[in-house]
């Protein structure tokens, strides 16, 4: 019988942390390796992934290239007025969603909106791999975690890693299973600094108030957003049928989600 998904969630209160090019890249390469892939777009406000989806199969049709593709949904709030209601509608639609992928295939990636809303709630609780990309500044950090300015020890945990507490128990009433969480630094710059050591003792310790693991992720390379138009990523660089030529710059980044992925220990 074929095991059911592994679950992805990406996922960060924060906007702008990089969550959507994360979830594109980390689908490019699980499907790179042969792995049946489906994919669901919580934000449909936004629908950075969805429209990054619709590229690149306008690209593919353009070219007439064999680009993979996930099997993808993309589900809308509920506009219905009575709370009650429109979370019991969002939690059908999400049924649906997981019914139909799930079962058939070996990763499901979830990218979740950038608030704490109903769907993004549900679907971090499907997690089994939680991502958290997070921009090296305490502007971001502070959406996992209180900083006294003068000490830069921890107050208390913030909204998000709440929200995170919130569907690991939900998680584990429901099949016993586990989340396990990857803050994943991003856009980290090539230059040591007093902010970065601090920026990354502060997280060791939260790390270990909290349970998250830490991974180094995507430095801030103008690459990702040319690629974005075409929908296509630095997995898809590596294709000989394809004329882009590589960069140094190329090279560098293909090796940092090299290193993503190994940190990420999927079930690969």
């Amino acid at each position: 019988m074929t095991r059911p998904a592994h679950v992805i969630v990406v996922g960060n209160e924060k906007g702008g942390s990089g969550k959507s090019t994360t979830a594109m890249h980390l689908i490019a390469y699980l499907l790179d390796l042969g792995h049946s892939v489906g994919s669901l777009d919580l934000d449909a406000r936004q629908g950075t992934l969805t429209r990054y989806l619709e590229n690149r199969a306008r690209f593919a049709e353009k070219t007439g290239l064999d680009i993979p593709m996930p099997d993808h949904r993309l589900i809308p709030e509920s506009t219905l007025e009575d709370r009650k209601a429109a979370h019991a509608e969002e939690g059908e639609r999400m049924a649906q969603a997981m019914e139909a992928l799930y079962p058939h295939n070996r990763f499901l990636v979830i990218d979740s909106p950038g608030s704490a809303s109903h769907l993004a709630r549900i679907g971090h609780s499907f997690a089994d791999t939680l991502i958290t990309p997070l921009n090296d500044s305490f502007i971001d950090f502070d959406n996992l975690a209180i900083v006294d300015p003068d000490s830069f020890a921890i107050r208390r945990p913030s909204r998000y890693a709440e929200l995170v507490w919130e569907q690991r128990k939900k998680r584990a009433l429901r099949d016993g299973g586990t989340i396990d969480w990857v803050v994943m630094r991003n856009r980290l710059s090539n230059l040591d600094s007093h902010n970065r050591r601090r920026l990354g003792a502060a997280l060791e310790a939260l790390a270990a108030r909290i349970g998250f693991r830490i991974a180094t992720g995507l430095s801030e390379r103008v690459i990702f957003r040319e690629l974005f138009l075409d929908g296509l990523t630095l997995v898809d660089l590596g294709r000989e049928d394809l004329d882009r030529k590589m960069t140094i710059s190329h090279v560098a980044a293909r090796q940092e989600l090299r290193e993503l992925v190994e940190a990420l220990n999927l079930p690969l």
